[in-house]
């Protein structure tokens, strides 16, 4: 998985034009410069807890969600991961999971 960092910056870039935002507008709300936002983005500077906390307040969105980045997993990182939580489920659920992803498939 890519830097973490690096990932969180995406993140916060997707969260932020998801609502619209510039980045200027992002830091007067967070009460920083715009280049701050700028590094962080690019995953050059990481926020403090308490900036963190504002950040989602200022995306609302919940601060778990800052962190979720799941989808910019590799591809063999995301297909292990897949296969470890198919792995979990009983074989009801596996099966219900194996006729949707045929289902997709089929599309």
């Amino acid at each position: 998985m890519e830097n973490v960092t690096i990932l969180f910056g995406t993140r916060i870039r997707e969260l932020r034009k998801a609502r619209g935002m510039t980045q200027g507008q992002l830091a007067d709300l967070l009460d920083i410069e715009q280049k701050h936002v700028s590094l962080i983005e690019l995953g050059k500077s990481y926020p403090s807890l308490d900036r963190l906390m504002l950040i989602a307040e200022a995306l609302q969105v919940p601060l778990p969600s800052l962190f979720d980045f799941d989808h910019h997993m590799a591809e063999n990182e995301r297909i292990q991961s897949i296969e470890e939580m198919v792995r979990q489920l009983n074989e009801a659920d596996q099966r219900r999971i194996y006729r949707i992803v045929k289902t997709f498939l089929e599309g």
